[in-house]
């Protein structure tokens, strides 16, 4: 006798997490162990025939002549400052709207950070404000390629360029993304790419990359991360330790042949989200994120902001309700205790601070379900019906 046919439960009795790391790994979960296996057999565990293989991979999909692994996207980070030898004294433009570790590779080195806003509808870094940043100590620009969307890198080209100031694209979360057809890290004079789990091309823990197409920047990179070591035990340079272990790179590399069909999948998440949140009837309370033109999103964060004051209530709302969030970032680096010190003028970060307060992150990993994504619009959707009905009950009692 055959079984029932089961039906999908209600929308609204599903969780749905923000991230689910195992959903996407289990489909290449084979894959990934024999190739594990066989760095273990083979013995070379490090800068081994995998890091050799991912690096010239990624120098392809990133259209970069050179790419240099490391330990961690915070390393690329302070790796691309000491090859550009930024030291004490100098200067370094970034956003205050960003993952702290682009704001601490710059006081590692003892250089000075200096912030600047962010354009409101993209959340990277503002060309304007950049502009009026640059001092004659100014050495480097950060632009951020924040939640999977390149910055403007042609107007921040062009501020730099002018005046002989490095740029060093911050690349964690924008791997595969593009700039009028051109690959995120590849327009700068060094580009940083995390591996970090959570990314839109995820490692087994962290692991990092660096991109140029600057022959000296690439050497210098490959043995400033090597401890300033070339020969073996001649240091030309004090570098660091920070090598792309084998085993992430054999990982990253069964990885990377599915990265194109992830970005797919969250572009395709994204569009129902604006689909589905266009058609409700309180999307006015909620601003969409969206591509600009000419520009490839590969949305690693679909980040919405919440208006009127109501972000931190529908995220608890949302919670309540078994749907995952975040907020990226609730905190901007000006603000941190950590750089209190620094010097920031009055007003000059108003969109930072108040995007600081409006943004929430949805879920939009690549494996997400069409009725995840319909539970998460229901559960936004309630919250607001709830809210005007407490209101309209106000102002019933006030009358």
């Amino acid at each position: 006798m055959s079984k029932p046919a089961t039906k999908n439960p209600p929308a609204s009795t599903i969780s749905v997490p923000l991230l689910d790391v195992n959903r996407g790994n289990s489909q290449i979960r084979d894959e990934v162990l024999q190739a594990i296996a066989r760095v273990y057999d083979s013995g070379k565990f490090i800068n081994g025939p995998d890091c050799k293989q991912l690096e010239q991979s990624f120098a392809k999909i990133t259209n970069t002549k050179f790419a240099v692994g490391c330990a961690s996207g915070s390393d690329a980070l302070l790796l691309a400052l000491m090859s550009c030898d930024i030291r004490a004294g100098d200067e370094v433009i970034i956003p205050s709207f960003t993952f702290f570790a682009t704001a601490s590779a710059v006081t590692r080195l003892g250089a000075t950070l200096v912030f600047a806003d962010i354009d409101p509808v993209t959340f990277n870094i503002d060309p304007a404000a950049i502009e009026s940043a640059i001092t004659s100590r100014t050495k480097a620009i950060i632009p951020v390629h924040l939640f999977g969307q390149c910055a403007d890198m042609d107007a921040v080209i062009e501020i730099a360029s002018s005046r002989s100031i490095r740029v060093i694209e911050d690349a964690a979360q924008a791997v595969g993304a593009r700039y009028k057809g051109q690959g995120a890290g590849s327009m700068g004079d060094i580009g940083c790419f995390s591996f970090y789990p959570t990314k839109n091309l995820g490692g087994l823990g962290d692991g990092g990359m660096l991109t140029t197409n600057d022959p000296a920047l690439a050497e210098r990179l490959r043995l400033l991360a090597a401890h300033g070591m070339q020969p073996r035990y001649y240091h030309r340079e004090v570098g660091i330790n920070s090598r792309l272990d084998s085993i992430q790179a054999a990982a990253l590399n069964v990885k990377l042949k599915h990265l194109e069909q992830y970005a797919n999948l969250r572009k395709k998440n994204a569009a129902r989200y604006h689909e589905l949140m266009t058609a409700s009837e309180h999307n006015e309370s909620i601003k969409l994120p969206s591509a600009s033109p000419n520009y490839d999103h590969v949305w690693n964060q679909f980040t919405v902001r919440v208006q009127n004051g109501q972000r931190d209530a529908l995220r608890q709302h949302l919670s309540d309700s078994k749907v995952g969030s975040e907020i990226y970032y609730p905190v901007p680096m000006h603000m941190q205790d950590c750089f209190k010190e620094t010097i920031v003028l009055q007003n000059s970060l108003k969109e930072t601070e108040l995007a600081a307060t409006e943004v929430l992150s949805l879920p939009i990993f690549p494996e997400l379900t069409e009725t995840e994504q319909q539970t998460v619009v229901q559960q936004i959707t309630s919250f607001f019906n709830e809210s005007a009905n407490v209101e309209s009950q106000i102002r019933r009692m006030a009358s």
